[in-house]
Order: C-alpha cells, then structure tokens, then sequence
C-alpha cells in the first residue's frame, strides 16, 4: 500500500496504518460468501510526526467519538463489490475528514443588532399582539 497524499503539508507513511479485509455483510449473493471485500483501516492520530500538533488537536477534538480506546480511528467500507474500490473509499474518506479540520475555525465577532431590526421586531410583535386581540370577543361593559 502506498502513501497517503493528505496536502502539501501532510502525507501519512503506509506504515502508520494497518488495513484488513473482511467478508462484507448484506445481500450479494454466493460472492458475498466467499470474498473479503470490506476494507477497515486503523490508523493512530496520537502517533502521526508529520501532523502538527495544532491540527492534531482539532482532529481528535472534531472525531473523538470514532476513535477507540487504543488511540486509533477505525474506518471501514464495504459500499463496493471488489476490495480495491472500497480501499480507495476508505483512503478517501480520511483524507477528507483530515482536511475538514485542517484550519482553525474563525473567531466569532460579537454584534448587536441594528436600533432598525430591534423597531421592525417590535413592530411585527405589536400587530401580531393586535391581531390576537382582534379575534377575541367584545367585552361587555356593564
């Protein structure tokens, strides 16, 4: 198995992650029986030296619920029928759960709404009270 190209910044060397083949489960058939088409891909966030250390934060932050008590994130793929599609799948989808936390998330500005929003609010709350009270049926004054 070769390299995983993440970026520029980022390749993960193939000896960091171990990958296994299994028989997949659901309708397929007799090929379904005999052939070890799901892939399950583990690999240690924790143990990455080409990851910076900021980033490795964000991911184990952003995925601590895929990864298990070992330290390691599992991902399988069983979507396709052959071995080597659902490699790719696999390979593919870490890559974009690498890249979905690769940068910081922007700091939020504090603002306040504007005096015309807060009138038209106002506004709308007032008709919408009038238009209650429109439906109501006439006091009687005695």
């Amino acid at each position: 198995m070769a390299d995983l190209y993440v970026n520029a910044r980022l390749t993960i060397p193939s000896g960091e992650m171990t990958v296994s083949a299994s028989r997949s489960s659901g309708p397929g058939g007799q090929n379904v029986n005999k052939v070890n088409s799901k892939v399950t891909l583990h690999w240690s966030p924790g143990d990455c030296v080409s990851m910076g250390p900021d980033w490795r934060r964000r991911f184990l932050a952003s995925f601590r619920n895929r990864i298990n008590g070992e330290g390691k994130i599992v991902i399988s793929s069983q979507q396709y029928r052959d071995q080597g599609r659902n490699l790719a799948d696999v390979r593919q989808r870490l890559v974009t759960m690498l890249l979905s936390c690769q940068k910081p998330p922007k700091n939020r500005k504090a603002t306040r709404p504007t005096l015309g929003s807060q009138r038209r609010r106002l506004d709308k709350k007032r008709q919408q009270s009038q238009k209650k009270q429109n439906r109501q049926r006439p006091k009687h004054d005695d």
